[in-house]
C-alpha cells in the first residue's frame, strides 16, 4: 500500500508544487501556484488524503468506493473527497486522483499563472 513518503514524493514531482504546514504541525498541504490541491495528516491511521474533485465525479467515486472515498473532511463537500488509503484501493487510482486534483486546480489559475506553469513566461 502507498505510504506518506510515496505520496509526498509524487506530489512534489509535479510542476510548481510547494509543501507546507499552514494549519498545524501535523497537516501537510501541497499547493500548485499557491492553491491547495492535496492535504493529509501525517499521524492519521489509516492514512487519509483530501483531494479536490469535480463535483459530479466526487459523487460517483463515493458511490463506487463506498467507505474508501468520503466527502472531504473539513472541506467543501461538493469539491473535495477524503480518500482512505488502504486495501482494496489500488495505488494507480490514488495517483490518478492526485493528478486530477492537481489538474483541476491548475486549470483554475489565471492565464498568466497557467503560462508560467507551462513554462511560457514572457
Amino acid at each position: 500500500m502507498v505510504d506518506v513518503e510515496q505520496i509526498r514524493t509524487y506530489c512534489l514531482a509535479k510542476k510548481a508544487v510547494t509543501e507546507s504546514f499552514p494549519f498545524d504541525a501535523d497537516t501537510l498541504v501541497f499547493k500548485v501556484a499557491g492553491k491547495m490541491f492535496a492535504l493529509f495528516s501525517l499521524e492519521a491511521q489509516p492514512l487519509r488524503i483530501n483531494l479536490k474533485c469535480a463535483p459530479e465525479i466526487a459523487l460517483e467515486l463515493r458511490d463506487q468506493y463506498n467507505g474508501l472515498v468520503l466527502p472531504g473532511y473539513h472541506m467543501n463537500k461538493n469539491h473535495w473527497n477524503t480518500i482512505v488509503v488502504m486495501s482494496p484501493l489500488k495505488p494507480k487510482y490514488l495517483f490518478q486522483w492526485i493528478d486530477d486534483s492537481y489538474d483541476l486546480v491548475a486549470q483554475s489559475l489565471t492565464k498568466k499563472q497557467r503560462l508560467l506553469l507551462r513554462g511560457d513566461a514572457e
